[in-house]
């Protein structure tokens, strides 16, 4: 079997196998003409349409970036007067248009249609989004709950039946989602910590009332989205809220200011009580927490006496600031306990000088509310934190 001498400078190779491509035979006898010549397709190739007429005809009709249209309109017909490509039409359409375009962009102008568009945008977009919701807004939520996931909200006064009622916003940092968990634990542990400055006297949220939140989803949170929002909400699903909650320096006058934040300084010591209910468990800590009261006791007191009571208040204040003097005391014994013993002893008087039935005469001449919130077993009331409170956005 004999193989075949490759292809010379007329003898192209054949795809098929050992055949060749027979040559044509030239005229007049002369050298023969090869079936397809180097460099020349076997299909006629059409002339290309210049690309940036297509983008000025684009331009032009969406209209958003008229002036653009025009500018890659004039550039796109000088291109194809030096390289002979197609397109004229849509270069000349696409400056036309955007001519056009710019036309009525300036009688928008002129005219204020544009600025009152874009009002009437962020308008609705106020209205609609639960992202724009600030401190003091009242909402209802389409769902008609609190929980789960919740892609939108509509604003309505505080006068008006409503869902919920915000309270405080702030936001969290990072780039990456630190996960549902993480964003719970801090929507729950802010919130709770922020109510007071939107609601400070505690004693007037009615005990249907608790917090609930706000929270990013990892989706939005690839978004930018940062922001919990706290709320206030009713604990039955079924029922709403009417009037605003809000009492701060806005809705209180300068006594019941003075008496609150005075109250705040000794609650807030209260609050960091150790996780260990039993003193057995943890004497030191137990002992820790007991010297902060005392010391919080000892600021109260003197909030209290530094401040100039109306007439009819000035007894009962000055009753409770004996009360709470005698209770520093206890509270100073306890925290210098040597044994759970003895640190029962002196927490026992010292909580019972503290006790809320002692303020009631104060806050009654103040004009503050005058019924301590009460819990039930399930600890629900208007500072539980049990059960589901957070919806995402």
């Amino acid at each position: 079997m004999s193989i075949p001498p490759p292809p010379g400078p007329h003898q192209p190779s054949n795809a098929q196998g050992p055949y060749q491509v027979p040559y044509s035979q030239g005229p007049y006898g002369g050298p023969p003409y090869q079936t397809w010549g180097q460099g020349y397709s076997p299909y006629n190739r059409p002339t290309p349409v210049n690309g940036v007429a297509i983008a000025a005809f684009v331009t032009g009709v969406l209209c958003f970036l008229p002036a653009v249209g025009l500018v890659l309109g004039l550039i796109a017909l000088g291109q194809i007067r030096k390289r002979g490509e197609r397109g004229k039409g849509f270069a000349v359409a696409g400056a036309v248009l955007s001519s056009l375009g710019i036309a009525l962009w300036v009688l928008t102008l002129a005219t204020g249609a544009l600025s009152a568009a874009w009002d009437d945008i962020k308008e609705g977009a106020g209205n609609s989004s639960s992202f724009s919701l600030v401190e003091g807004d009242c909402f209802n939520d389409p769902s008609g709950s609190l929980k789960g996931v919740t892609y939108d909200v509509d604003e309505v006064p505080c006068d008006k039946t409503h869902d919920g009622e915000v309270f405080a916003t702030f936001k969290m940092t990072g780039s990456a989602y630190p996960g549902d968990d993480k964003v719970t634990d801090t929507a729950d542990d802010k919130c709770y910590a922020l109510q007071d400055t939107y609601a400070m006297d505690a004693w007037a949220l009615p005990e249907y009332v608790d917090v609930y939140y706000f929270t990013p989803t990892a989706q939005s949170w690839r978004l930018g989205d940062r922001e919990i929002t706290c709320v206030f909400g009713n604990t039955d699903d079924n029922d709403t809220l009417t009037g605003s909650l809000r009492n701060d320096a806005t809705t209180l006058d300068a006594d019941q200011l003075a008496y609150l934040k005075a109250a705040h300084v000794l609650n807030a010591a209260m609050d960091t009580a150790p996780e260990d209910e039993y003193v057995e468990d943890d004497l030191p800590g137990h002992k820790a927490w007991a010297g902060r009261v005392s010391t919080a006791l000892g600021e109260q007191t003197k909030l209290l006496e530094g401040h100039t009571w109306p007439s009819d208040a000035e007894r009962p204040v000055a009753d409770l600031v004996k009360d709470l003097k005698a209770a520093q005391k206890e509270w100073a014994k306890a925290a210098g306990s040597t044994d759970a013993d003895t640190f029962y002893e002196h927490y026992d008087k010292g909580y019972k000088l503290t006790d809320a039935d002692k303020t009631v005469t104060a806050r009654k001449a103040l004009g503050l509310a005058t019924a301590p919130p009460s819990y039930d077993e399930n600890g629900s009331g208007a500072d539980s934190r049990e059960g589901d409170r957070g919806a995402e956005v």
